[in-house]
């Protein structure tokens, strides 16, 4: 039976790059308090993209997936599932507003993350949603070889109930009794929680959407503006190179998790950088042109018409088409590429 005890967290000597990573966090937390105070119209623009992109990204790590046009139309209730996949991508869709519209409700609680689950599989027919595992389940991958290797093998069906419940006391005791930061508990959580492994189905999507609760119960509201899930997708190989290198030795109870926990706090202070990065673009009275010109400054390499939409919400594709047309005039960009391969580089 694994057990969790949280309050070893207040004496243990994290890496520096660790420590940076809080105080920066922190830093960027209180700068955004005060772009939420100003409340401009654009903040809700880039909440809108953010929930989209979650439901894409998050699903996509799991190989669920469906065409762009489809996905708008069933975050905008412009449709309905057609299939098993957009059943899926919807019910996140459901779970993540959950967590967005109630998050203060919602308590750090075995009963309350059984609720999400079951939120998430609304619209499926399984019986599975809202219950904890029934059967033993294990982390794999395929090898080189095309035979499957077995890389982490979490706790057994009758051990996870009583294992949640541990787990869940010991957060609550490290924010509240042990006095520790939530920047660092909320990742060695999240690593537990996946080492538990506590559900059939839909374990690395209800770890992204607890990433998102906790945060925002902390405070720390980058997510609502900045998608996190988007963020673990793009950097999916790191995000399980540093999952399997901290679950060595869990069951032992002898792990270091410090690799997640830098992982994960590496993806929140990237968030927040974007974010100051965004509102910063958006928040000018700027026409169209020069709003995308901004943009396109930001860029390093290469990029696509999709990514510099991000950095503009609050205008339309076709002005961002027309912008960057303007642009390729000027000498300041080079479009490459062809249909969806269409990327532009700065050449000036």
């Amino acid at each position: 039976m694994r057990y969790f005890d949280y309050s070893k967290l207040k004496n243990r000597k994290w890496p520096k790059e660790v420590v940076n990573y809080v105080g920066l966090i922190h830093e960027y937390k209180g700068r955004q308090q005060l772009y939420l105070q100003q409340k401009p119209e654009e903040l809700d623009k880039l909440m809108e993209l953010a929930k989209r992109q979650s439901t894409e990204a998050s699903n996509d790590i799991e190989g669920i997936r469906t065409t762009t046009s489809r996905l708008i139309q069933l975050m905008n209730d412009k449709t309905s599932p057609k299939n098993r996949t957009e059943k899926e991508i919807l019910g996140y869709r459901y779970a993540l507003n959950l967590v967005h519209e109630s998050f203060e409700y919602i308590l750090v609680k075995s009963s309350y993350i059984l609720q999400i689950h079951k939120e998430m599989y609304r619209f499926m027919d399984v019986t599975f949603g809202g219950s904890f595992k029934d059967t033993p389940n294990e982390i794999d991958v395929i090898n080189e070889d095309g035979f499957k290797e077995v890389i982490f093998k979490p706790l057994e069906p009758f051990e996870t109930p009583i294992a949640i419940e541990s787990l869940c006391e010991e957060y609550n005791k490290a924010k509240g009794e042990y006095g520790i930061d939530p920047l660092l508990v909320i990742p060695v959580f999240i690593h537990d929680f996946l080492c538990i492994h506590p559900f059939n189905d839909g374990n690395g999507r209800m770890s992204r959407l607890l990433t998102t609760l906790l945060l925002y119960k902390s405070g720390f509201a980058v997510g609502k503006y900045i998608s996190l899930e988007k963020k673990i997708q793009i950097t999916k190989q790191e995000y399980y190179e540093a999952l399997s290198e901290s679950s060595k030795g869990w069951h032992e109870e002898n792990n270091d998790d410090t690799a997640f926990v830098q992982y994960l706090l590496g993806t929140i202070l990237a968030a927040y950088r974007d974010f100051e990065d965004r509102v910063n673009v958006v928040s000018n009275k700027l026409s169209a042109l020069e709003m995308v010109r901004n943009a396109v400054e930001k860029k390093l390499g290469k990029f696509t018409k999709s990514e510099i939409m991000e950095y503009c919400p609050k205008i339309g594709s076709s002005s961002v088409e027309a912008s960057l047309k303007q642009l390729c005039r000027e000498g300041l960009i080079e479009k490459r590429g062809g249909g969806r391969s269409t990327y532009y580089v700065k050449i000036k």
